[in-house]
């Protein structure tokens, strides 16, 4: 039974991104530029005109991506890593000389554009940067997984949504639900989240969790949730208005688990 919660279906994750340069029409081309349909998973989230300024707002704002201009008055772009101890988002220098490429790749840019930008090379240079930062995402997904293994706890799930991993704690899951051909994570306060994969993908993944217990072809609940169940009508009552199905075959093993957790 599906509940009145509100369901989120989240949305595909955004490259947080800054574009610097000190001339106002030129942010303006640019930002444009940008604010096209082949650019939906990048959003501008800020634009200044200075170095200064671009360090105030990274140091705010903790962007994805920044686009730089090199030639600024007082600070050039490419002297903005002297500004932090280590660099953790992508720069794209914009230049108006081709002779700056040597300095934007010495300071670790992934890409560089020479002004008028074009516009099939400002795609290139965002692909490049999204695959690299999608590349040290899976990275982090990785390491919690080897973390997992090594310690033999696990204790969060790594969630796959619209071009996005969202990692949830296995103790917020209240109950997991198939939808057709879709599958609903019902959290604590009232958050679902409702992802492509089937209901045995998360199975398999909480083999190894004691207290997520498959109770019907179409779902599994949080034992440690459990308020009530209801052997004549097969339901068992959970937080947040949930009514979980439980089939007759599951009723013995469901409660050894009861007794033992």
């Amino acid at each position: 039974m599906l509940t009145k919660n509100k369901i989120l279906f989240w949305a595909m994750e955004y490259l947080k991104t800054i574009v610097v340069d000190d001339e106002p029409r030129a942010r303006n081309v640019l930002t444009k530029l940008l604010d096209h349909k082949d650019y939906q998973n990048l959003k501008v989230v800020a634009e200044t005109h200075s170095v200064l300024g671009a360090v105030e707002k990274i140091k705010e704002l903790k962007p994805d991506l920044i686009f730089l201009d090199v030639q600024m008055p007082k600070y050039a772009g490419y002297e903005i890593v002297d500004f932090f101890e280590e660099i953790d988002f992508e720069i794209i220098f914009v230049t108006a000389y081709d002779k700056y490429a040597i300095q934007a790749f010495e300071v670790c840019a992934i890409d560089y554009l020479v002004k008028p930008i074009s516009r099939e090379r400002l795609k290139q240079a965002v692909k490049k940067a999204s695959l690299k930062l999608d590349n040290k995402k899976k990275i982090e997904q990785y390491e919690l997984l080897s973390k997992s293994f090594k310690e033999g706890s696990f204790e969060k799930l790594i969630v796959p949504e619209l071009n996005n991993r969202r990692i949830i704690d296995l103790k917020d899951i209240i109950a997991v639900q198939a939808n057709g051909s879709y599958t609903i994570l019902h959290l604590r306060d009232s958050i679902n989240i409702t992802t492509s994969k089937n209901l045995k993908y998360y199975e398999d993944s909480f083999s190894l969790c004691s207290y997520l217990f498959r109770s019907h072809r179409s779902w599994i609940v949080n034992i440690n949730d459990v308020k009530r169940i209801n052997r004549t009508k097969g339901f068992l009552e959970l937080p947040e208005s949930i009514s979980a199905r439980i089939s007759r075959s599951h009723y013995d093993n469901f409660e050894k688990l009861i007794e033992y957790s």
